[in-house]
């Protein structure tokens, strides 16, 4: 049976380090960690498991570190985690089935947990976390594993709240800084970058470094679709709203069955029509459609996305926008469906028009 190791770098992570060794434990045959300067209890949390763990001086380089750890491992194949991290479905045949079919990259479903506008919210996105030694990392951050081997989404959940109550971005945007100073015409930095200035609410940087990423864009990156969707979106939140039309335009096409691209469309064209209603009112209908557009949809696993927007989401503003266009029976329908999701911004408006 083929050997599986969980390597990991952590840095004061005693709050949830248990959580993600306990989802992990009874999956893996070793746990590698390397410590980059912990002043907790992590250590000793670590060593309760049965763990090597190893010291790396910090040297501002998420590769170096995470190569370092890998270099420790003595498994055939390696799964990489991060303390804020955690094993959310039962997996461990999945996994084990997937060691034994021959090298490839092993993609999980993450699912991440934010603050959005109306609270709680979920997006979902597919990261190369399970591969055979001789797999290494590259870049400063938001670091990527590099291989010409196939990649295979699998039947794996992760959970990951880190960035739910707390802000990494003092120590992110350095970081990224570097990497675009060193590469100014790469468009990956800069979409990192400008999720970084969003989370903090500078939306100008944002919107700044999204148009350079989108424009340096050969639209065969796997996070384009991303990039044109948060593009949209920082257009609305710095009021630059532009050449956003052309964009959906030119991206309706590739981005046809993406409902996060439909959503953000709806998004964009009341912001628009707010913005100059004499102008774009003409785009009301387009609200509409595009929303409906997102139902048709639903939910989708080939694109990195928000949960909601191919379903709950989408329900709620198509209410909002029947209400808003004077016809409240037709908006208290789409409420009633968002509701049953256990939406709360429709709970609330079916109680408001009640």
């Amino acid at each position: 049976m083929k050997k599986l190791s969980l390597v990991m770098i952590v840095k004061n992570e005693e709050s949830v380090l248990k959580r993600c060794l306990d989802s992990v434990k009874d999956i893996v045959d070793e746990i590698v960690i390397v410590d980059t300067g912990s002043t907790d209890q992590t250590i000793e949390m670590a060593q309760a498991y049965g763990a090597s763990i190893y010291h790396y001086e910090w040297n501002h380089h998420f590769a170096d570190a995470r190569n370092f750890a890998l270099e420790r491992s003595t498994g055939d194949w390696n799964l990489v985690l991060d303390a804020d991290e955690y094993i959310a479905n039962e997996c461990a045949e999945a996994i084990r089935a997937f060691l034994e079919q021959g090298d490839s990259i092993g993609r999980v479903k993450r699912i991440d947990k934010f603050k959005d506008k109306v609270g709680e919210a979920y997006a979902q996105c597919y990261i190369s976390r399970i591969f055979p030694k001789g797999v290494r990392y590259e870049g400063r951050i938001h670091e990527q594993a590099v291989s010409d081997l196939p990649r295979v989404k699998l039947g794996v959940e992760v959970g990951h709240d880190g960035y739910y109550e707390t802000s990494r971005s003092d120590r992110n945007i350095p970081l990224l800084q570097m990497e675009i100073d060193a590469q100014p015409d790469n468009p990956y930095y800069h979409y990192q970058i400008a999720k970084e200035f969003n989370g903090i609410e500078s939306y100008e940087q944002a919107y700044l470094h999204l148009k350079k990423a989108y424009t340096a864009l050969t639209k065969k990156e796997m996070y384009y679709p991303n990039t044109v969707v948060d593009y949209l979106y920082a257009m609305i939140s710095a009021k630059q709203f532009g050449n956003g039309l052309e964009v959906i335009q030119n991206e309706a096409k590739r981005l046809h069955d993406y409902p996060d691209f439909h959503f953000v469309c709806g998004q964009y064209y009341l912001e628009l029509i707010l913005s100059d209603t004499a102008k774009f009112v003409h785009l009301l209908p387009q609200i509409e459609q595009s929303y409906l557009k997102c139902l048709e949809l639903g939910e989708t696993d080939r694109y990195d996305s928000v949960i909601g927007t191919g379903s709950f989401s989408a329900l709620h503003n198509l209410g909002v926008y029947y209400e808003v266009t004077g016809n409240v029976q037709q908006a208290a329908a789409y409420y009633r469906q968002a509701a049953a999701y256990q939406y709360a911004p429709s709970e609330q408006r079916l109680a408001q028009l009640s």
